[in-house]
């Protein structure tokens, strides 16, 4: 099946052979545009989905829905392509794959076990998590296996334009972290409040170690090369509650080992071969960015904007 058909019958709006209206959020040059595709991100996004389950109501949330369980590829490469939809992708798509995102999250409601409290997709708090432990990670891992870190002026500006980027969630803007020190102090915030239950184990090793099944071969290997790179950026106490962790001299072999597969695979050519083969639609993304056609008008929009233009209420009264 061709990766359009396939997205269309997952009903995605992102559609790789419709030709990109503008640059996006952030443009050619962006800090985003360098770490968000480079091959580092697929470890930062393993990462990322994992440390989701220490939010209890994101667990609850995902297990009542089944559906990593079912279908861990398409879970992965659905989150993965959203991300990249914004980060890299033109406006029209980003607004119009979030607002089908926010339609899914609304339903994805009920209790959390433990608690007894009722749980949303949609709460402002999870999507905050999500949003920040994606953008954290990602950069966590472009730093440690690949280029290394950005200049200060283009960190400042990385996050800067992930504050941008959680303007298409439900996250409350005065929460949202807009440097490294900030990012920190978020955590140091939420870290209370983290913690894990069988079904959240279950989840992280579920994702880190992805189990042998029906069109898995390649996600079941890649899964299981990537986990002890993941596993190395993670803190020990992350790696305790998770029970995760893995002896520190594995830490120190992985590093340079993960650091010489992501230079094998750093031409756009090489990198779009191997996500191919795990993640089709995030493929179809990437693959847009490199070899797509100009935008139709070569300009950044902003998100306010963007959803004026193409958002659901667009043209109508208010």
């Amino acid at each position: 099946m061709s990766e359009p058909r396939m997205l269309a019958d997952r009903g995605w709006p992102f559609d790789p052979a419709r030709r990109r209206e503008d640059n996006g959020f952030f443009g050619p040059g962006s800090p985003t545009w360098k770490v968000w595709t480079n091959p580092t991100a697929l470890v930062g996004f393993q990462r990322s989905v994992t440390l989701e389950h220490f939010d209890p109501f994101l667990t609850a949330a995902v297990a009542d829905a089944k559906g990593i369980y079912l279908d861990p590829r398409g879970r992965l490469d659905g989150t993965l392509s959203y991300f990249l939809i914004v980060a890299v992708g033109d406006a029209r798509s980003a607004i119009e794959t979030s607002e089908l995102l926010m339609r899914v999250h609304a339903k994805a409601t009920g209790l959390e076990p433990i608690s007894g409290q009722r749980y949303s997709a949609n709460s402002p708090d999870s999507q905050l998590w999500i949003h920040v432990t994606g953008w954290h990670s990602v950069l966590k891992c472009y730093e440690m296996f690949g280029p290394g870190p950005l200049s200060p002026d283009e960190e400042a500006r990385y996050w800067a334009e992930c504050a941008v980027a959680a303007e298409l969630q439900t996250c409350k803007p005065a929460d949202i972290p807009r440097s490294r020190a900030e990012v920190h102090e978020y955590f140091s915030a939420v870290r209370p409040r983290l913690c894990t239950s069988e079904r959240a184990i279950e989840g992280m090793h579920y994702l880190l170690r992805t189990r042998f099944g029906k069109d898995r071969l390649a996600l079941w290997a890649m899964s299981r090369l990537m986990a002890p790179a993941t596993i190395a950026t993670l803190p020990g106490w992350m790696r305790e509650l998770g029970d995760f962790d893995q002896p520190a001299v594995i830490d120190r072999v992985v590093t340079p080992l993960t650091r010489a597969a992501v230079r094998s695979t750093s031409n756009p050519r090489t990198e779009l071969a191997v996500v191919k083969r795990l993640l089709p639609a995030t493929h179809s993304v990437l693959d847009q960015h490199f070899n797509g056609a100009p935008p139709v008008r070569a300009e950044t929009v902003t998100p306010s904007a963007a959803r004026e233009r193409y958002g659901a209420r667009a043209g109508r009264p208010a």
